[in-house]
């Protein structure tokens, strides 16, 4: 994939001769030769002075050779990567994620990861946005999807999108032809909440705790299924991102009206991993499918 002459310039400056490193590189001194010739002619500057003993480097040449070595190095540790990742077959991964993502995102993307490590078995887990926090911080999963608030010192963000609040209504509801609503205008309004909402542990309560009127909840749930259905059948309005509601969005049975709240309208999710493990190949590979999808989805319009 890398030109000859990387190999070609890396084992001259080794040998500090053209002849003695043709001979171990098994081609012609002339090939070597003019290689390194058509070099120095593009750059306009010699990168060897050629001496009755051999060749040496010029200042020049000195630092093409460490670009060269470096370029050589990191395409050596990309082959290794890409061979380890060919030959993994087996073994386990554990995703701990948001309720919303894992009925909206991870379903198409594992079936993704799926098709290149059938053998590889994932086990899911849906938590509140701390807990799937220090869930990846204390090891206990490989990769976590949560809201990027309170990042922990140990978990590292491997991608992120922005994914504004908003309110989550039918599309016959009072507020659906809205351009945008505030905290105070649906606070009179029957609400479908997370659970964590009962005790003002939610990341809307940490954000809008000067509220003067509490908001009206009207059921709180764990369960992103049942909040969608609650909201379908007109008992309540959501506040949620547009993650797990983008198919009846786009099918008008459900609109996202744009909440107007610093904190929450500008809200990002991210992919975590742990800041104090490494990344084998098939958890990179696993970030990277995820990644995409959460990156391609349409969150802030």
């Amino acid at each position: 994939m890398h030109s000859n002459f990387l190999k070609y310039f890396d084992e001259v400056a080794r040998q500090g001769s053209i002849r003695k490193a043709s001979t171990l590189l098994n081609v012609s001194s002339t090939s070597v030769n003019r290689k390194i010739l058509s070099v120095e002619k593009q750059l306009g500057v010699a990168i060897f002075d050629r001496t009755p003993e051999g060749v040496e480097l010029t200042s020049i040449g000195a630092i093409l050779l460490e670009h060269c070595r470096k370029t050589l190095h990191d395409f050596e540790r990309a082959k290794i990567e890409i061979d380890d990742l060919r030959d993994l077959r087996t073994g386990h991964l554990r995703i701990e994620t948001i309720d919303s993502v894992a009925y909206g995102i991870l379903p198409q993307a594992l079936q993704r990861f799926g098709q290149s490590f059938p053998d590889i078995s994932i086990s899911v887990t849906s938590a509140q946005p701390d807990e799937v926090m220090h869930s990846v911080a204390a090891g206990d999963t490989d990769v976590g999807i949560s809201f990027l608030l309170d990042l922990h010192p140990d978990v590292r963000v491997i991608s992120e999108k922005s994914a504004p609040f908003g309110v989550i209504m039918r599309s016959d509801h009072p507020l659906a032809e809205r351009n945008s609503v505030t905290i105070e205008e649906i606070s009179s309004y029957r609400l479908v909440r997370t659970i964590d909402a009962r005790g003002r542990n939610s990341i809307i309560d940490q954000v809008v705790s000067t509220l003067a009127s509490p908001l009206s909840t009207h059921m709180f749930t764990n369960t992103l299924f049942m909040a969608k259905q609650m909201i379908l059948d007109n008992h309540g309005i959501g506040l949620y991102t547009k993650i797990g509601f983008i198919k009846e969005i786009e099918a008008d049975e459900l609109k996202f009206i744009p909440l107007i709240q610093e904190g929450l309208n500008d809200m990002r999710i991210g992919l975590l991993v742990s800041a104090t493990q490494g990344i084998d190949p098939a958890k990179r590979h696993l970030c990277d499918v995820i990644g995409r999808a959460i990156r391609q989805l349409r969150l802030d319009s």
